[in-house]
């Protein structure tokens, strides 16, 4: 076949499947439209998530920011004036009574949000402070099974304070354990060993000292190496 007569086949075959695809999409124009609003909504639903996810995180962080100001304020003895500007409190509970319902605001308005996640810890606390103590550990218990890792690490340590606070030490021993196994940024090893150490302190002294005397080991010249010694020295 000669090349001038292949060539003309090949544009013959080109001009037919444009014409098809040009007729189809003539006949299915009404389709295509449709397609392309629908894809433009979900493009303008992501953006438009995304903005709003973005909005809800700026807002807690403002509300938590409050919230945490609120709990970290001093307490002061009885009678002390007031100071312009400064915010304090008379007791722990009393601090602790202004603050929650800032941080249950946090998470009832912002749900989705980080900062909710972390906000039901400090509901958790205050609670202790104001000794509420089956709400804080049922609220502990729900967070230390939460999918943050670092979230889930502090709300055992502080359970298992709680539980050390109140004489079951058993209890306390088993989540130090589990933390100490399975550290993160917001509660270290050594951290978790320090509190292992003083919770055998008092009927296992042995295993307290070794637990200080691994500690010093592990971290040589850090400040938990400082406080195993010290605390090693007065098991003596």
């Amino acid at each position: 076949m000669r090349a001038e007569v292949r060539h003309q086949l090949k544009q013959d075959r080109f001009a037919v499947a444009t014409a098809e695809t040009v007729s189809w999409a003539v006949d299915h124009r009404k389709v295509l439209t449709i397609l392309g609003i629908i894809a433009a909504i979900i493009v303008a639903g992501v953006l438009a998530g995304y903005y709003y996810l973005q909005e809800q995180n700026r807002a807690a962080s403002l509300a938590m920011a409050t919230a945490f100001r609120t709990y970290d304020a001093a307490i002061v003895p009885a009678g002390t004036p007031p100071q312009p500007g400064m915010t304090f409190f008379g007791s722990a509970q009393e601090r602790a009574k202004a603050a929650q319902p800032l941080f249950q605001g946090v998470t009832q308005k912002y749900p989705h949000t980080h900062n909710a996640e972390i906000a039901r810890y400090f509901v958790a606390l205050t609670d202790l402070d104001m000794g509420n103590s089956a709400a804080a550990e049922k609220q502990l218990q729900d967070l230390s099974s939460a999918h943050n890792e670092d979230l889930a690490s502090l709300a055992k340590f502080a359970l298992a304070n709680q539980y050390r606070n109140t004489g079951r030490e058993d209890q306390a021993i088993q989540l130090y354990k589990q933390v100490a196994a399975h550290p993160t940024t917001s509660v270290s090893k050594a951290q978790a060993q320090l509190a292992l150490a003083e919770a055998y302190s008092a009927k296992q002294p042995d295993e307290a000292r070794k637990l200080y005397q691994q500690i010093q080991k592990d971290n040589p010249t850090s400040p938990a190496a400082e406080m195993a010694a010290t605390r090693l020295e007065a098991l003596k």
